[in-house]
């Protein structure tokens, strides 16, 4: 999904003119010729103003030298901390942005810049409770901080607390239907209106679009503002991924779609159609393809005395899967074996609605479920891995795959021959499910039935395509990703090309 810091952070430079970049050029060269002549012990504050300028200039690698160069004379200096921390934290490095973002809410606790930064990482690295504690901090000091308010509501819905989320949510983007995201280019940048929810339920196509190339404005679709004109655009790329997360997002994302005459990546009446239970009701009809059977219910009626009767007559029996909606990487998520057991999993549970789902045992004669990922990229098809492990809950990161080589040997199989390994009746359906969900962007989770038939667990927009770790194990695996990333990239820029920038 997108991350939290496309759209919960401030935003920086919105757009660097020619005369801006000049303005810059010129400032940069007055400030290192300051520090020429100040001899070996330049004041401090040339040394950030340098990194500062070569950060808004695009210059990565010698403004992280230049924060690198403050911080030599005064670790402790907010600035080179915050927004050193910060660039680590946009570019996912993330160990070394948490080393700087605590060392600088250590020094300096009231440094807002710092602790909101430190909770939108926190966010993304897995620890929501430490966000929230972040920005409840930031919170109660500026109460009326928009970006706090983002930073909370995402802290607070992966901590399973949608209705305060909500209100976080409201606070933090009502006022903020659009947001302009740095560029840090030279020339002419292409000109993108990205489409995403407030909510994290996003594509992950920001990735994709560098500050270098592109100029992205960012239009909320739970918030929009039908009296302000949309920023003029070449294209328009619909983040929003998952019906199930927010409907809102989606119907949103359409209403502003239909305000462009612009090229469109991943249609949003496309998305609309890519829940759970619609895939399972329109996917089961291509041949050669299994989708086990969903059920959106209420908790209500989950927590009801008639409830195993209900999945009865919905044709739900034991063991299921029980799932909140909206949410992904196997969170609140939960298999029940027997009824008995329905009660406590349905308490855990976030969520007003909850999605039961026929359990498949896809075992193979080895007892290992095996678990594969091929994404969708402009009409083509991508293998991305094969996951193998014996829990039913099956992720790549967390599969039997980093130490067991013959695991890895099979996946690479997989990325090298994925039609031999697939076979031609799972290939054809696979091109079927792909002209069915009608996505630019997406990816499709499934396993093989004993048959050879496709037993789509997930397919949708918000797959991920997680560069591999720089472990030697995983080389095999960078070829696949690249391919992938090049799809992606060429899609953009051809479609970019193919229209003039597009006013509303």
């Amino acid at each position: 999904m997108m991350e939290a810091t496309a759209i919960g952070t401030d935003a920086g430079i919105a757009g660097m003119t020619p005369a801006t970049r000049a303005q810059c050029e010129d400032a940069l060269r007055a400030v290192e010729a300051a520090i020429q002549s100040a001899g070996a012990t330049p004041p401090i504050e040339l040394l950030f103003g340098r990194a500062t300028l070569l950060q808004r200039l695009g210059d990565e690698a010698r403004s992280r030298s230049a924060y690198l160069a403050t911080l030599e004379r005064d670790p402790d200096h907010p600035g080179a901390l915050c927004n050193l921390g910060r660039d680590l934290l946009r570019t996912r490095h993330y160990t070394a942005a948490r080393m700087l973002l605590l060392r600088a809410v250590e020094k300096h606790p009231d440094d807002r810049e710092s602790r909101v930064a430190l909770g939108m990482l926190l966010v993304q690295t897995g620890d929501p409770a430490a966000a929230r504690a972040a920005f409840a901090h930031v919170l109660a000091q500026h109460p009326d901080d928009a970006i706090a308010h983002t930073g909370m509501a995402f802290a607070l819905a992966r901590l399973g607390d949608s209705e305060r989320a909500a209100e976080h949510r409201r606070l933090g983007f009502q006022n903020r239907s659009i947001i302009e995201q740095p560029y840090r280019g030279k020339g002419r940048p292409i000109r993108v209106l990205m489409l995403a929810s407030a909510n994290e339920a996003n594509a992950p196509l920001d990735r994709h679009l560098d500050d270098h190339t592109f100029q992205v404005s960012i239009a909320v679709t739970e918030f929009p503002d039908p009296q302000r004109a949309l920023p003029d655009h070449h294209l328009v790329v619909n983040a929003t991924g998952d019906v199930d997360a927010d409907a809102a997002a989606v119907r949103g994302a359409i209403a502003l779609a239909a305000r462009t005459a612009a090229p469109v990546i991943n249609a949003p009446q496309a998305v609309a159609r890519t829940g759970r239970c619609d895939n399972w009701r329109r996917l089961n009809g291509i041949d050669g393809v299994l989708t086990p059977h969903a059920q959106r219910l209420p908790r209500a009626v989950l927590e009801g005395r008639d409830a195993v009767a209900t999945l009865a007559r919905h044709g739900l029996s034991f063991p299921l899967l029980l799932r909140s909606p909206g949410y992904h990487g196997g969170d609140h998520f939960a298999r029940i074996d027997r009824p008995d057991e329905l009660p406590a999993i349905v308490a855990e549970l976030p969520g007003e609605q909850l999605i039961a789902i026929e359990f498949l045992d896809l075992r193979d004669t080895d007892g290992k479920n095996r678990k594969y990922r091929v994404m969708m990229v402009d009409g083509r098809l991508y293998p991305l891995h094969l996951a193998i492990g014996h829990r039913w809950k099956l992720h790549y990161r967390s599969a039997d795959m980093a130490d067991n080589a013959a695991h890895r040997a099979e996946d690479a199989r997989f990325l090298d021959d994925m039609a031999g390994v697939l076979g031609p009746r799972a290939m054809r359906a696979l091109s079927d499910i792909q002209v069915a969900l009608g996505l630019d962007y997406g990816g499709i989770d499934f396993g093989l039935a004993p048959d050879g038939r496709v037993v789509v667990f997930e397919a949708n927009a918000t797959m991920i395509v997680p560069p591999p770790d720089a472990d030697p194990r995983w080389d095999y695996r960078r070829p696949a990703v690249a391919r992938i990333d090049d799809a992606v990239r060429r899609m953009l820029l051809d479609r970019a090309a193919k229209h003039h920038p597009a006013t509303t």
